[in-house]
């Protein structure tokens, strides 16, 4: 038995859409994003928009160019602020 008792998954109000569930163009949009991403786990921030797979596409592409192109800051800047900001809200993803 471990010291640590098992946390059930953080409550949200949209409604996440698991890899295991996903169909159609979500399924797509989740292949799409692990063929641009090299992962193969898709993360909480994206599943949040797997019931729109139609915004899903377009916050994908924006996030590809905002985020993870080069600029004034590096993508590991830009992936630690996410991070911190990420931990100041208490968001699980």
């Amino acid at each position: 038995m471990s010291d640590h008792p098992q946390q059930d998954p953080p409550v949200t109000k949209i409604r996440i859409v698991e890899d295991s569930e996903a169909s159609g163009e979500t399924a797509a949009a989740y292949d799409y994003w692990r063929a641009g991403s090299g992962r193969r786990q898709v993360p909480g921030i994206i599943k949040c928009f797997g019931a729109r797979p139609d915004f899903l596409r377009q916050v994908i592409q924006f996030s590809n160019t905002a985020h993870f192109s080069e600029g004034h800051l590096s993508r590991r800047h830009k992936e630690m602020i996410a991070t911190y900001v990420s931990y100041l809200n208490h968001c699980p993803y």
